[in-house]
Order: C-alpha cells, then sequence, then structure tokens
C-alpha cells in the first residue's frame, strides 16, 4: 500500500493532540494516510502500554487512516542513531509517503524534539540508495517522501504553514479522548499530570480556534519545516 500521508509520533496521541484535524480532512479527501508509533508509551504516569494500545486502535478507527503500526522502540531512551533510523527507513520504503508529519522540533517532552530529527534524519536517509534495507525478506528500494512537516505541541511555536481544518474540531477531539485514561477525566483515581487537567483539554480547541482566526477560518492546525515550501503560483496562498 502505498501512502499519501504517514504521520508520526513519538508517543501514541501525539499526532491525535497535534494533527488529527488535518488527517481527518485529508481521509475525507480521499487520501490514504497512515500513523506510525515510535514507542507504546509505557513510561507514561497514567495507564499501561496494553491500554494506550487499545486506545490507539480506537483513535485509528475514529480517524480513518488506512494503517497503523508501533516500531516499539523503548520510551524516553531511543536513541538518534543507525539502528532506530533503518527501522523508520523500513517503514517509509515500505509505504512510500509523499508527505511525513512529525513531532514539534522543541517542545517540553525530551522524546519530542529526539523524534522530530530523528524523522526527519531518516527521511533524508531514505532517499539514499546505497543504504541496504529488507523488508520481509525482499530488499527494498529507496524512497524520499517530497514534505517534511513539523507539527506543534506543547509549546506555542509559531507557524510556517497554517492547514485549516474547519469541520473537523470534533473528529479531532472525538480521536483525543479515545485516549480515556491519558486526559481529564473528574472520576480518575490516576496521579495527576500536565496533560490530565480540563485547562490542557480545552487548549486543544482554543489553539485550533485562534490559528484559525489568524486565517479567518474556524479552527486549524500548524506547522514548522526545515526547508522552503514551494507553490507553481502565488494564487496558491490562500
Amino acid at each position: 500500500m502505498k501512502l499519501d500521508i504517514l504521520a508520526i509520533g513519538a508517543h501514541p496521541d501525539d499526532v491525535e493532540l497535534s494533527c488529527a484535524g488535518t488527517i481527518a480532512k485529508e481521509v475525507d479527501r480521499g487520501k490514504k494516510v497512515g500513523i506510525l508509533d515510535l514507542t507504546r508509551g509505557e513510561l507514561g504516569t497514567r495507564g499501561t502500554a496494553e491500554t494506550r494500545d487499545q486506545e490507539a486502535k480506537n483513535a485509528a478507527k475514529i480517524l480513518g487512516v488506512s494503517i497503523r503500526e508501533n516500531l516499539e522502540f523503548s520510551d524516553a531512551f531511543f536513541m538518534n542513531n543507525a539502528a532506530h533510523q533503518l527501522e523508520i527507513i523500513k517503514i517509509l520504503r515500505k509505504y512510500r509517503p509523499e508527505i511525513v508529519l512529525c513531532n514539534a522540533i522543541d517542545d517540553r517532552h525530551i522524546d519530542h524534539g529526539k523524534g522530530a530529527k530523528l524523522t526527519s534524519d531518516a527521511c533524508f536517509l531514505s532517499g539514499l540508495r546505497k543504504i541496504e534495507t529488507i523488508y520481509e525478506g525482499e530488499s527494498q528500494q529507496e524512497w524520499r517522501p517530497k514534505h517534511v512537516y513539523h507539527y506543534i505541541q506543547w509549546k506555542n511555536l509559531k507557524p510556517d504553514v497554517v492547514v485549516d481544518i474547519s469541520g473537523y474540531i470534533d473528529k479531532k477531539m472525538a480521536s483525543v479522548k479515545a485516549y480515556r485514561t491519558q486526559f481529564y477525566d473528574e472520576d480518575s483515581k490516576e496521579p495527576e499530570t500536565p496533560i490530565s487537567s480540563s485547562n490542557f483539554l480545552e487548549s486543544i480547541t482554543y489553539r485550533a480556534r485562534d490559528l484559525g482566526r489568524l486565517i479567518n477560518t474556524e479552527h486549524a492546525e500548524g506547522y514548522t519545516v526545515e526547508r522552503y515550501p514551494a507553490v507553481d503560483s502565488i494564487f496558491d496562498l490562500i
């Protein structure tokens, strides 16, 4: 299966929190979208790796993505090295996405910036034909995504690209709330965390509304880039 978009996150729920509106919109437009989680989020304070696995499946179903895979890297301890890069390269060459969405380049959680650099490096290296990879017994051909966009997470980074997700905020929030153990629940007896407050849950919508306000739409999601996006015509900018 060839994907149009592959969204990659260091932890299950990174993608939903940051770019689920974009994903839902493109799925509705007929694009094939997949999600790749680097870890199972096993060091998360609330819930377990097993509950997170099921929550990730539920969220993927809500968004209607074509595939969701998990590389099961070690939460908090994965590295940007050849071994980890090669595992991502295998996935890139397997699904051959045109666009990769990935972690914020700078964020509160150390895995986010680390995941951003690891993914970006893997996307470049995947295009080098002399790097040989074998997947399920077959040699893979090189593949480099045309674009790598970094979504925005905890920190309010200044976006380079803003995507209108008006009409998709409800589906985005439904995918986020699929992670029932992670986010605000007044009946939960688990420890409080920076993302378990009602304020954090509400912030997802008010950030989307604020970005939407800036481009004169209802809701939006922002991305940063490492290289300038190009357009064929100035009229392609809306």
